[in-house]
């Protein structure tokens, strides 16, 4: 007997939500580069989010020490109560906060505490202020969960900070949140106690906003700076506010994957229980690694930030250099956002014309070996972005090339 034949296998379909949601430019720019370096060329890349430091020995020691012990099995759903204590301390001595231990949350990395909170809190069409250039992470959650980002351009001439009138001007009655990240991930810009407090001023003539501020480059900040964080200076913004932090870029423990923070326990809850269905708790060894890297002494991150300044100031002294771009000098974080517009309509060697940041970024690539990202990736051209989180001498290297084909435009 013949078997029946087989209707052909349906196409995959994938949920519309993911619709919106493409390949980024850093994925493109990061894909070219390494096809290149299989090809054999020499590229110097530029892109990476990450500090190139290893994590403090002892942070390692305490995992190590928590494995010994047999501290590899489920933990608490957001955090182990010694994390927890360990966290709401850091709150109390570097920003003056003081969180309960529900008003503490901690997940697999900053960004799952993000989608956490988007998860627990927007329904299908809520709308998130996010100023821009902006980290794209912000806006494609917001997305995917059904919300609208609202973009609001953030000038150079003001310091790539968002401007309290044109803030008031994007408030609507779907406004659910609005994110400020200070230092900022693309433009290192930072927000002082001053430069916050016409923002908060806003916020305050609009009850039903909520704020989500991500301070993960907290603690990288430079010269005479002074970090601060929003609902340490306006308390009665505190019940409305998600503090957003982790130890990935102070501490160099990206690959850890932990994120925490501090906020109104009711949205503390809420988030518990979509981690609950998602990844259960944090890794138990990385939570251990947590503790010791919060109460490590000060100057190991001071000394590293000691180390981005140095970058820092090379690569924008180099930058300024160069005729046709210009780069402002950031207050922290490990990036530079420069601007690319004096090189606009100008032609490679083989004739091509440059018309957007896109083609500066893939010009570099293919001409010297240089990956940068494109400021439009983030939400605002012509610029490009530099991560300065690897060797001083790989840094001049790769300004070198960028002056070198830069000089190649007619």
């Amino acid at each position: 007997m013949n078997a029946p034949v087989q209707p052909p296998p349906t196409p995959f379909r994938p949920a519309s939500r993911l619709a919106p949601i493409g390949v980024s430019k850093i994925l493109k720019i990061t894909g070219l580069a390494t096809e290149l370096k299989c090809q054999g060329r020499d590229v110097i890349v530029l892109g990476t989010g990450e500090p190139d430091f290893d994590t403090p020995q002892h942070v390692k020691d305490a995992a190590k020490r928590a494995m010994d012990a047999g501290a590899t099995k489920y933990t608490a759903l957001d955090g182990t109560p010694e994390l927890k204590a360990a966290i709401r301390a850091k709150f109390k001595r570097d920003n003056g906060l003081d969180f309960r231990q529900d008003e503490i949350t901690v997940s697999a990395g900053a960004k799952q505490i993000l989608f956490n909170a988007m998860m627990a809190t927007l329904e299908a069409g809520d709308e998130v202020i996010i100023p821009t250039p902006y980290w794209v992470t912000y806006a494609d959650i917001v997305l995917i969960m059904g919300g609208k980002p609202v973009f609001v351009p953030c000038q150079e001439n003001n310091g790539f900070r968002l401007n309290p009138e044109d803030l008031a001007r994007a408030i609507t009655p779907r406004t659910r949140w609005v994110i400020l990240n200070s230092p900022s991930n693309p433009t290192g810009a930072a927000y002082s106690e001053a430069n916050y407090r016409p923002i908060l001023d806003v916020l305050l003539k609009h009850p039903d906003v909520w704020l989500m501020v991500d301070d993960i480059y907290e603690h990288i900040v430079y010269g005479d700076f002074r970090f601060v964080t929003p609902a340490a200076i306006e308390p009665s913004l505190r019940d409305r506010t998600l503090t957003v932090n982790g130890v990935s870029k102070a501490y160099a423990m990206t690959g850890w994957r932990i994120g925490y923070a501090g906020g109104p326990s009711p949205l503390i809850r809420a988030m518990a229980v979509v981690q609950s269905q998602s990844t259960s708790c944090p890794s138990s060894i990385s939570q251990a690694a947590a503790i010791a890297a919060l109460y490590s002494p000060v100057d190991i991150v001071a000394e590293r930030c000691r180390s981005f300044q140095l970058r820092r100031d090379l690569v924008v002294a180099a930058l300024n250099g160069i005729e046709g771009i210009t780069c402002r000098m950031p207050e922290g974080a490990f990036y530079t956002f420069a601007s690319c517009a004096g090189v606009m309509g100008r032609k490679t060697p083989d004739g091509e014309c440059i018309n957007s940041d896109a083609d500066f970024a893939e010009y570099l690539l293919r001409s010297v070996g240089v990956a940068v990202v494109p400021g439009s990736a983030f939400g605002l051209g012509p610029h490009f972005r530099i991560s300065y989180a690897t060797s001083a001498s790989e840094l001049k290297e790769a300004c070198q090339r960028i002056a070198v084909a830069t000089g190649r435009l007619g």
